[in-house]
Order: structure tokens, then C-alpha cells, then sequence
């Protein structure tokens, strides 16, 4: 087997994992469980919070003592070994201690994955800025495969989903054990202090008005990209209850329509260099907040009937707001840094988005539909009001983005801007 197969394999299964259950999750927690909304809420902060922490520990560990694939590997086994445990639990609040010990165990899988591919890669002289995307891209097509296999096998509200999850991670974690030796980098180096190794040094940017100005919107957009991946299946599923739509494709196979957002992101990042070229950093990154606004109304407005095409668009505008922000504004963290910092930096902007800004939008989402846009019963959802003060919060961040961020489009930072590593890590499923 060919090396670059076998890092598909790995990329592949990466996301397949994460695809089984993530989109999901909340047709099993409201149609099959029926717990509240402001619990559920705090189920996707878990990604947050083990992002702001997770990914920088385990880093220094394939640093310094254990090679990075097999560091890999008892992650995924162990992360295995939680997701199976999941159908057993009863509690709401027991779900979240489990989620986030599942979440500790694979965040840092993500960064571990591409350090373990671009090892791979320089070691047999490959380029790893030409070789790795046609690789990372089948991580998209294995959380695209997932969701289509988890719709298709009828376990979208069934705890069967965690089972098939936990299998691919088992199997990942055992597969990783025959992946070429990753050994510690940094063995026989002097370590840096723990500000060093988890970049908080790259905190001294939030002196620079702009730098700020920037992080704090990353942190806002982080949020929002959370609201879709948290309600956006059950809101289809949820009109299963309306007689004229139960047998429509959209309410049947809702993974399978929400998976269009990944098809588009895979082709949004195509667009990326011709809108920046045109455009500039900071008019991109105003486009996705837009696009945040078309995403959040169209679905406010679709529906599975005559409405459907209001929600494939809604997918299809998915792929823009999600690409144009992270990969311009991983972008513009590389022209504005010093090298000295600059992959702090780019960690820095990481935890805003995945990190602080995923609990956000988890935690205060949750809070706002279960008080505000849920009825007595405890169960029925006002979708179109929830849909639209998405909308309505993604266009505020609009507003204040195009008045509050001073960044003027200087065509010679894109073109001295060297790819790098952060760059191609920061697209994810």
C-alpha cells in the first residue's frame, strides 16, 4: 500500500468518526431523549472546551516523549472506548461528563492527524503544502460518507450512531499502530516553559487595537459556526410532525441534505484565491459574516415542501461562510505576525474560533432557545424566530466587523504570505 494511500485511509477515518455523530447528536438528544435545550447547549461546548487546552498538552507529549502515531492511536482507542459507553447513559448531565471525556480524548487527534501525515510526507521528500490537501480532502469525504451512512442505516435519532463512531475509532486507533514510526521531534532538547508550549505568548497581539479588533470577531464567529452544527438536523427532523412533510426526503434523510454543506466546502476553498486576489482579506472575511446571515434566514424561511430549495441553498452558502472566514483569516494572521510567534498565533486564533468561541455559541444558544423559542411542553421549537435571531446576530457582527476593523487590502501581503502548516490545518469536516 502506497504511503499516500494510507494517509487517506487515516484522514478518511479521522473525520468518518466525527461525521457519524456530530450533526447527529441532537435528533437523538430532542426527538429520541426529549431533554431541554439549555442542557443540550452545553453538549457542544465540550468540543470548546477541550480545544482550548487538549491539542497544545498532547503536542508536547508527541514533542518530547511518545511517537506522535502511537500517541494517536491510544487517543482513538480510548475515545472508542467512551463512545461506546454513551447509549448507556440516562442523564443529561452524566451526557455531558461523557461527551467532554470523548472530546478530550479527540481534539487533539485533529492536530496529531496532520502532524503524523506531514511527518510521513517529509520523510519521503514530498511537498507537503502540494501533497497533503488531495489527502485532507478525503477527511471531508469520510464525515460526508459518514453522515450519508448514518441516514441511510435509519440511525440518525438512535443511539446506533455512537456505535458505528466508536467502531471507526477503534479501528483508526488500531490501524494508526502500523503507520510509519513518528518519533519525539524534540527528545533531546531543552524544554520550553508551559507559556512557551501552549503559545500563550502569542496573547501579547491583543496589545495591537487591530489584533484585538480581529480576535474578538473570531471569537464571535466561532460561535456562530456552532449553531447550525448543533441544531441544524433536528430542526429538519423536527418537521416529522408536520403531516404534509413526513414523507419528503428532507425529513426521511436530513443528514443526507445537511451534507451538502461539506460538499460546498470543498469548493469554496477552490474560490478563495481568486476572491482574495480581488477582494482582500478583510472584504472576504465581510462576505462570510454575510453568508453567516443568508445560512441562519434562508433556513428561517425553508422548509422540506416547496421550501426545499431555500434550504440546499442554505447548505450550498454554508461552504463560503465557513471557508472564507477560516482560511482569510488564518491568512491575515500570517501577514500581520512576526515568524517568532507566528504559530502561536495561528493557536491563538484556533482557540478563539474552536475553542472559547464553540462554548459560547454552545452555551448561550442552548440558554436562549429553551427560555425564549420553546414552548410549554418542553419539546416544540419556534424554528422560523430561532433561525431568524441567528440571522439577526450574524448581521450586528457584520455591521460592526466593516466599521470596527481597520484593515486596508495591500495585494503584496498575500503574495509574500508562504502557505503554512497552520494554514492547511485550519479547514476542518
Amino acid at each position: 500500500m502506497s504511503t499516500k494511500l494510507r494517509l487517506i485511509i487515516l484522514s478518511f477515518l479521522q473525520f468518518f468518526i466525527w461525521g457519524s455523530w456530530l450533526i447527529t447528536i441532537g435528533a437523538y438528544w430532542f426527538q429520541t431523549k426529549q431533554w431541554s435545550g439549555a442542557q443540550f447547549g452545553a453538549i457542544f461546548s465540550t468540543m470548546g472546551i477541550a480545544s482550548i487546552f487538549m491539542p497544545s498538552l498532547m503536542g508536547i507529549v508527541a514533542d518530547k516523549w511518545v511517537n506522535a502515531e502511537k500517541l494517536y492511536g491510544i487517543l482513538h482507542i480510548l475515545g472508542g472506548v467512551v463512545l461506546f459507553t454513551i447509549p448507556m447513559v440516562a442523564d443529561p448531565s452524566m451526557f455531558f461528563w461523557v461527551i467532554l471525556l470523548n472530546m478530550i480524548f479527540y481534539m487533539p487527534t485533529l492536530a496529531l492527524s496532520i502532524a503524523v501525515s506531514y511527518s510521513v510526507l517529509k520523510r519521503e521528500g514530498a511537498d507537503v503544502v502540494k501533497d497533503y490537501p488531495p489527502i485532507r480532502v478525503w477527511g471531508t469525504i469520510g464525515f460526508i460518507v459518514a453522515m450519508w451512512t448514518v441516514s441511510l442505516l435509519g440511525f440518525e435519532k438512535s443511539a446506533n450512531q455512537f456505535y458505528v463512531a466508536a467502531g471507526a475509532a477503534i479501528l483508526l486507533g488500531l490501524y494508526s499502530f502500523t503507520l510509519p514510526k513518528c518519533p519525539p521531534p524534540s527528545k533531546d532538547t531543552p524544554s520550553r516553559s508551559l507559556i512557551d508550549a501552549l503559545g500563550l505568548k502569542s496573547f501579547a497581539l491583543l496589545r495591537d487595537t487591530k489584533m484585538l479588533t480581529f480576535f474578538l470577531f473570531a471569537l464571535l464567529l466561532g460561535a456562530a459556526l456552532q449553531l447550525t452544527n448543533a441544531y441544524g438536523d433536528t430542526f429538519l427532523h423536527d418537521f416529522d410532525k408536520v403531516p404534509a412533510y413526513q414523507n419528503t426526503l428532507a425529513v426521511r434523510y436530513p443528514a443526507i441534505i445537511m451534507s451538502i454543506s461539506q460538499i460546498s466546502e470543498t469548493l469554496f476553498i477552490l474560490a478563495i484565491p481568486f476572491f482574495l486576489r480581488r477582494f482582500g482579506i478583510k472584504q472576504v472575511m465581510f462576505f462570510s459574516m454575510i453568508a453567516w446571515v443568508l445560512r441562519f434566514g434562508l433556513f428561517a424561511f425553508g422548509d422540506p415542501g416547496t421550501g426545499l430549495w431555500m434550504i440546499i441553498l442554505s447548505c450550498i452558502v454554508y461552504g463560503m461562510a465557513f471557508d472564507f472566514f477560516n482560511i482569510s483569516g488564518s491568512l491575515f494572521v500570517e501577514t500581520q505576525t512576526s515568524a517568532s510567534i507566528r504559530a502561536s498565533a495561528q493557536g491563538l486564533f484556533m482557540m478563539m474560533t474552536n475553542g472559547f468561541g464553540a462554548v459560547l455559541g454552545s452555551s448561550v444558544s442552548g440558554l436562549v432557545i429553551q427560555n425564549y423559542f420553546t414552548a410549554a411542553d418542553g419539546v416544540t421549537k419556534d424554528w422560523h424566530s430561532i433561525w431568524l435571531t441567528f440571522a439577526a446576530y450574524a448581521l450586528v457582527i457584520a455591521v460592526l466587523f466593516i466599521i470596527l476593523f481597520k484593515h486596508k487590502h495591500n495585494p503584496q501581503e498575500l503574495a509574500d504570505a508562504e502557505p503554512s502548516e497552520q494554514l492547511l490545518s485550519v479547514e476542518q469536516a
